[in-house]
């Protein structure tokens, strides 16, 4: 099922009169259930979409999850691209808390787990309670410390200075950026080759509490380990993670015809494992 709901509490990055759209898949369970089903959030990466995540989807879905992806508005192809989706990477994790809020005013919530792909690894940390650090943040837009180029929109950096100046709209986005987005609901977060770990603040990750289960490639250069992974691994005191092997790539998990085409499925059979040990009611 499809569905398209509206935040009126933000803006259309495209039309500031019309309110930020959030596109939902949802994947309701095979068996019915006497009690509601755990839920499962799946976060894209990078200028994905989530009826891409057919490769994390799927094992969660076949494990008696209820599933839903999400489209991240501005940084999702469906749609189209827009700066702000790539840059205020803090929105995701209000995406998945506005997706919440609905689906429970139409029934009762199971058990909540998040599990992400790159960017949408750090989207689940998020709402674990993960922070990005303003000063890192702002010398990233300033230009102070280079940002790395984003394949999916070159130049979304300079794209964002010309659609607003950037004392006009900073201020505001660090205090955003800043702000505790965790959600109490969320009670096991899974992440995949995850992205901004080195935005997110130590102290922050020393605060998470829930469970964190973490894999990557070991020959990522576009979430390396060093930059992206161990910042999460190292800080969180709930996470543990394993590679999925020292020749996995970014693109392997999402490649149409990927380097090693094992590896995203026992990611996927590794995160249902983990939100059946730790979603279980």
């Amino acid at each position: 099922m499809i569905r398209v709901l509206h935040d009126e509490s933000r803006r259309d990055l495209r039309d500031p009169t019309r309110p930020r759209p959030v596109r939902l898949y949802l994947w309701d369970p095979d068996r019915p259930r006497t009690a509601p089903a755990p839920l499962v959030v799946v976060s894209h990466g990078t200028g994905g979409s989530g009826s891409s995540m057919e490769w994390l989807v799927r094992p969660l879905h076949e494990a008696g999850f209820r599933v839903v992806a999400l489209d991240h508005h501005g940084n999702n192809f469906v749609d189209g691209y827009e700066p702000e989706g790539f840059l205020h990477i803090w929105e995701r994790p209000r995406d998945v808390s506005f997706a919440l809020d609905a689906l429970a005013r139409e029934q009762l919530l199971g058990p909540v787990g998040v599990t992400g792909f790159s960017l949408g690894g750090y989207t689940a940390a998020a709402l674990a309670g993960a922070r990005i650090d303003p000063r890192i943040l702002w010398a990233v837009l300033s230009g102070t410390i280079p940002l790395p180029e984003i394949p999916e929109f070159p130049g979304a950096l300079e794209a964002l200075r010309k659609k607003r100046p950037l004392d006009e709209w900073s201020p505001r986005a660090l205090d955003a950026a800043a702000a505790d987005l965790s959600d109490p609901r969320v009670r096991a977060v899974f992440q995949v080759a995850p992205g901004a770990g080195g935005l997110v603040t130590p102290e922050s990750l020393a605060t998470v509490r829930v469970p964190v289960g973490i894999r990557w490639g070991g020959a990522d250069t576009v979430n390396p380990y060093d930059v992206d992974t161990r910042p999460y691994l190292e800080h969180t005191p709930t996470a543990s993670g394993a590679s999925a092997g020292p020749a996995v790539r970014h693109d392997d998990f999402f490649a149409p015809k990927p380097a090693d085409p094992t590896a995203r499925v026992w990611v996927g059979r590794e995160a249902a494992a983990f939100f059946r040990q730790h979603l279980s009611t």
